[in-house]
C-alpha cells in the first residue's frame, strides 16, 4: 500500500465494493521462503471467523501443493492505474506518477472441502452472471451429466482469513484543482480520469 495517509482507503464497505466489482486479484505467497505468484477470482464472505476470500487455483498452481499445510498470502486487486505526465501539471517541477486503485487483503490460507469448493463456484458464477443481466442466468444445471465433477477435481477450493484489508486511491488528491484538472484533461476518458470525477 502507499505510505501517504492521503490515499488511504480504511472505509470497509468501500474496499469489499472494490473487491465485488473487480474480483480477479494477484495472489502473492512465499511457502518455505520462495515466492509464487497466482491470478484468481475472489468472494469476499462473512463467516463466524470474520472476513474471508474465497477462491480457487488449478490443481497444477504452483501454489496448490502448500495448500494442505496452509501459508499466508496477500491478495492484490488492482482496479485500474495510468500514468500521469508532469506536462499535465499547471505548476513546474513535478517528477512522472502513477494513479491507481487498489485494496490488499492479507491472512492465512487453507484448502476448502469439497463442499466448500461447490458452494464457491455456484456462488461466484452467480455474482458474475447477475451482472450480465438481462442475459438468462448460467448455472452449473446447464452443464452435460458429469461433467461438472470432472472440472471441479481439476481444481481446489481455497479461503484467506483476513486479518489485514486496506486500500489506496491514488487519484492526485495530493494536487491543487488546477493541477487535478491538469491530469484529468490528460487522460480523457481513461477510467481513472472518471474515478478522479468523482
Amino acid at each position: 500500500m502507499h505510505p501517504a495517509p492521503t490515499f488511504k482507503i480504511e472505509d470497509e464497505a468501500e474496499l469489499l465494493a472494490h473487491l465485488a466489482a473487480h474480483p480477479f486479484v494477484t495472489l502473492a505467497a512465499a511457502p518455505q521462503g520462495r515466492p509464487f505468484v497466482a491470478h484468481a477470482p475472489v468472494l469476499a464472505r462473512r463467516r463466524p471467523e470474520g472476513l474471508v476470500l474465497d477462491f480457487h487455483l488449478s490443481r497444477g498452481n504452483a501454489l496448490t501443493p502448500f495448500l494442505a499445510d496452509g501459508f499466508r498470502a496477500v491478495a492484490v486487486g488492482l482496479a485500474a492505474d495510468a500514468y500521469v505526465s508532469p506536462d499535465w501539471y499547471v505548476g513546474q517541477g513535478a517528477v512522472p506518477t502513477w494513479n491507481y486503485l487498489s485494496v490488499e487483503a492479507e491472512g492465512p490460507v487453507a484448502a476448502l472441502d469439497d463442499e466448500g469448493l461447490i458452494a464457491l463456484l455456484d456462488d461466484l458464477s452467480a455474482q458474475e452472471e447477475t451482472r450480465l443481466l438481462p442475459k438468462p442466468l448460467w448455472t452449473r444445471a446447464k452443464m452435460a451429466p458429469g461433467r461438472f465433477d470432472t472440472m471441479r477435481r481439476s481444481i481446489i477450493g481455497a479461503r484467506m482469513t483476513v486479518e489485514r484489508l486496506e486500500g489506496t486511491s491514488k487519484l492526485s488528491q495530493n494536487k491543487d484543482d488546477a493541477d487535478r484538472a491538469g491530469v484529468m484533461a490528460g487522460l480523457g476518458d481513461h477510467p481513472i480520469a472518471r474515478l478522479m470525477r468523482r
